[in-house]
């Protein structure tokens, strides 16, 4: 089960995020060269480069949360028994996975406000509303996966070797 939702993940939101990450690398490059050698811009380049911005932050989360790669402060893991960390673990997961769920909520709100209101972008003049439901889909992706981490019996990521004490 772990190896198909790593795949799954990595073949999904990794690589929409590897290819946000990609565009932004050539949309600067054009942009900055046609600045410097043509004496113009991209027109919208820092609008494009936000939404893509976007797509690789939220994009990466749900595989980043999956191998339990988030900054963690582990100084006192020595001093806490296994069964206690496996525990703790579980725990932090259903918060993370709850508290990620009420982002994605909120995220949805936002995205029915913008599209109420007609919200566009300044100089494309892009629909934000659907950037703001791509958001929440990937924040609620994000929360099910660490719902899922907080139920499969030896979740990945370097956590799961100090929950056990072996290597996953």
């Amino acid at each position: 089960m772990h190896k198909i939702l790593d795949r799954l993940l990595y073949w999904s939101t990794g690589l929409m995020a590897a290819m946000a990450l990609f565009a932004i690398m050539w949309l600067t490059l054009i942009d900055v060269s046609g600045r410097k050698f043509l004496s113009n811009s991209v027109p919208g380049a820092l609008e494009i480069t936000e939404i893509l911005m976007v797509i690789v932050i939220f994009g990466a989360l749900p595989l980043v949360s999956w191998h339990n790669e988030h900054v963690t402060f582990d100084s006192f893991d020595a001093f806490i028994p296994n069964w206690l960390r496996h525990l703790q673990a579980r725990l932090i997961d259903l918060l993370c996975g709850a508290v990620f769920a009420f982002l994605g909520y909120l995220m949805v709100l936002r995205g029915e406000r913008f599209r109420e209101y007609g919200d566009t972008t300044a100089h494309l003049l892009l629909p934000v509303a659907p950037v703001a439901y791509l958001m929440a889909a990937l924040l609620f992706l994000t929360a099910a996966t660490h719902f899922v981490r907080a139920i499969v019996k030896h979740p990945p990521g370097h956590g799961a070797a100090h929950i056990d004490g072996s290597a996953s």
